[in-house]
Parts: structure tokens; C-alpha cells; sequence
């Protein structure tokens, strides 16, 4: 059945023209003399109406030319017969597709030559019809004219439908370009954020292997050597990391050079954001103990992208932040009771941020209207082990 549909629709018109053709050939073959019937010869007259009608077949091939040929041959043939034409219903219905599909035209130029050649045709069939009325020489020029401006304002709704497609389709692409680019962003960021916690943690590995080696005897001369192999490769990798940092760092702002944040700072971020007018309550569920450095430093950066989003987007006037502490995991909670979806940073990436952040510790986060009103973030950040 598909297959029959897509046939039809393809092939269809082209069936209807041939039908025409036949239908017209016939009629002129076998219609009776008559005071206003064609008075030429049927050898004339029916391969004359069928070459009025049939070029709409080459209209794909030939969309300028294919219609301008129904109305040029249409007018010649009434040089020799003036009958021929408005006596058979099929050409005037060739005619008005060749107008609709000349005003469809995608070329402003052809569009308008193809209209003046409707205009002429018409005039120049009615003109030579000695049947016709004086009224008729412009009356009709005008029907056909009005069969031209129909496809015409087909072709402007095409025209503007493809627009608003493509317009849309850049529009898709901006956001997927600028939704790369805001990852990458957010994960050089997060690069040089966790750079401070294992630098930190690789110096002070360094410096107590070099206590301990300092400590042993001369007698133990392997393990100094072995211990000092250790902390050289320490400092080593001190200096590639911070060779990595400054890779990273984009040269455009400052060097972040306050410690990094972490839950123990919600209090202060609390107090800025409501000194925006932000009212924000927190709820600790579960017993708080300590939590891997960097887990605490996402934490404390979801919980501040949260609560941006809601003063900023949301036109929220409060909000309940709740950090729940379980053994193997940390979930954060942002909700607030603004009036539309705070799901952006003004660039559409203020989400993509926390689900970066979530993705590199295996978690998970769901983001969206509250079933109360409001808006709602969730995450969850499992670790292996309080440090």
C-alpha cells in the first residue's frame, strides 16, 4: 500500500495529463460541425489538443519551459483555428495548471516572464475565438492570472517554511556546537579545580616519603635509594601537573588563588545568594562525616549552580537545599518555587555543567518541574570511601 501511495502521488498528475490528452483528442474526434465547433480538419485538430496538454509531462524536466510551451502552442493553434482552443474544456484546464506552475516558480525572473506570457496567450486565444465578447478579452486573462498568483503564494509558503527549517536546523546546530563547547569549558574547569586537591595530595606523599628517608640509617642505604626514586617521581609529577594547569588555563581571567570551596562553605553561599533576595533553607539528612575532596568540591559547585539558576531563571523567591549523607554516597537536592524551568546559565549550559561533574564520579542527576510547582535538581555522587 505504500508503495502504491508513493506511486500515486509521483505519478498521478502525469496520469490525469495523459487522461486529458486522450479525453480532449476524443471529444474533438467525434464532436459534431457545428456553428461553434472547430471547422479544421480532424487530422489537425487532434494532434493539436494533445500537444497543447501533453508537454506538463516534461513540467520536472522542465519547469519553465514545459508550461510556457501549453500557452505558446495553445495561441499559435487559434492563428489557424480560433475555436479549437475554448471549445475544449481539457485545454482550459491545461491552461490553468501551466499558469499555477509558472507562478510557482522558484526564479523570480521566469516567474514574471511566464505570468506576461499567460496574459498574452489568453489575450491572443480569446482574441482570435470569433465567439467570444468583448468583456472576455479581459476577464479572462485576469482568471488565469489569479490561477498564476495562486502558485505563487504556494511558492512564498514553501519558500518560508524552508527558511524557518533551515533557521531551525542552524539554530540545532548552534546549540550542539555551544553544548560541546560549554562540556569542554566545564571539564577544563573541573581539570584545574581537582588539579589544587591531587597536587596537594601528591605533595604531601612527597614530603613524607623525604622524612622517612631522612630518618633511616646509613646501614639501610637501599631503602634511602628506593624512597628517594619515590620522591623524585613525586616531584616529577608535581611539574607535569602543573605544566598540564597551564595548558588548561585559558590566559582570559584570573588565577582562582582562595581555596576551593566545599560544603563546609554552604553558609557563605547561602548568605550571598540571599542577600540577592534568594531565600535559601539547607537540610542535612544523615550523619555528616568527611567526604573525598573532590566529591565535596563538586557538591559545594552543584548546590551553587542550583541556587543561580533559581535566582536567575527561575524567578524563584526561595529555595530548600538538602545534602543527605549515606555510606557509600553523597545526594544533593536544589528546589525551589520559582515559575518557570531554571535549566540554563543564560546559554543553555548551566545543566550541562552538573552533568559533567556527576558523569566523572559515575553518578547520576534528574532535573526538572517539581510535581508541587517549581523546579527541582537531584544528584547523586557515589564515592568508594570517606577521606
Amino acid at each position: 500500500m505504500n508503495r502504491i501511495a508513493s506511486l500515486a502521488r509521483r505519478h498521478g498528475f502525469d496520469v490525469l495529463i495523459v487522461l486529458a490528452a486522450l479525453q480532449a483528442s476524443l471529444e474533438v474526434l467525434l464532436q459534431a460541425d457545428g456553428p461553434g465547433e472547430p471547422s479544421t480538419a480532424r487530422w489537425f485538430t487532434v494532434p493539436a489538443i494533445a500537444l497543447v496538454i501533453l508537454p506538463l509531462l516534461a513540467r520536472r524536466r522542465f519547469p519553465f519551459a514545459a508550461p510556457v510551451c501549453v500557452w505558446l502552442v495553445g495561441a499559435a493553434v487559434t492563428f489557424v483555428d480560433g475555436r479549437l482552443i475554448a471549445s475544449v474544456p481539457a485545454a482550459f484546464v491545461a491552461g490553468m495548471a501551466a499558469a499555477f506552475l509558472l507562478g510557482n516558480l522558484r526564479d523570480d525572473f521566469q516567474g514574471r516572464v511566464g505570468l506576461a506570457v499567460v496574459l498574452a496567450g489568453a489575450a491572443v486565444i480569446v482574441y482570435n475565438n470569433p465567439t467570444t465578447e468583448g468583456g472576455d478579452l479581459v476577464f479572462t486573462p485576469l482568471f488565469f492570472a489569479i490561477a498564476w498568483l495562486g502558485g505563487f503564494a504556494l511558492r512564498e509558503r514553501a519558500v518560508q517554511a524552508e527558511a524557518a527549517e533551515e533557521r531551525a536546523s542552524q539554530a540545532e546546530r548552534e546549540r550542539e556546537t555551544a553544548a560541546r563547547i560549554a562540556v569542554a569549558e566545564e571539564r577544563a574547569r573541573i581539570a584545574r579545580e581537582l588539579h589544587d586537591i591531587v597536587a596537594h595530595a601528591v605533595s604531601v606523599m612527597v614530603l613524607q616519603v623525604g622524612a622517612v628517608r631522612h630518618k633511616l640509617s646509613a646501614d639501610d642505604a637501599d631503602d634511602r635509594e628506593a624512597l628517594q626514586d619515590v620522591e623524585r617521581t613525586g616531584r616529577a609529577a608535581l611539574a607535569e601537573m602543573r605544566r598540564l594547569l597551564g595548558a588548561l588555563h585559558d590566559g582570559d581571567g584570573d588565577v582562582e588563588l582562595a581555596p576551593q570551596p566545599g560544603l563546609g562553605d554552604l553558609d557563605g553561599l547561602v548568605e550571598k545568594v540571599g542577600r540577592a533576595g534568594l531565600l535559601v533553607r539547607v537540610h542535612v539528612e544523615g550523619e555528616p562525616a568527611p567526604v573525598p575532596r573532590a566529591i565535596d568540591l563538586s557538591a559545594y559547585r552543584i548546590v551553587q549552580e542550583g541556587l543561580t539558576n533559581a535566582l536567575k531563571h527561575a524567578r524563584a523567591g526561595g529555595a530548600d537545599v538538602t545534602v543527605r549523607y549515606a555510606p557509600a554516597e553523597l545526594v544533593l537536592e536544589v528546589r525551589d518555587d520559582g515559575a518557570g524551568a531554571a535549566e540554563s546559565d543564560g546559554l543553555g549550559h548551566g545543566l550541562v555543567g552538573i552533568r559533567e561533574r556527576v558523569k566523572i564520579y559515575g553518578g547520576d542527576m534528574t532535573a526538572g518541574p517539581a510535581p508541587g510547582g517549581g523546579f527541582v535538581l537531584r544528584a547523586r555522587l557515589p564515592f568508594e570511601g570517606r577521606s
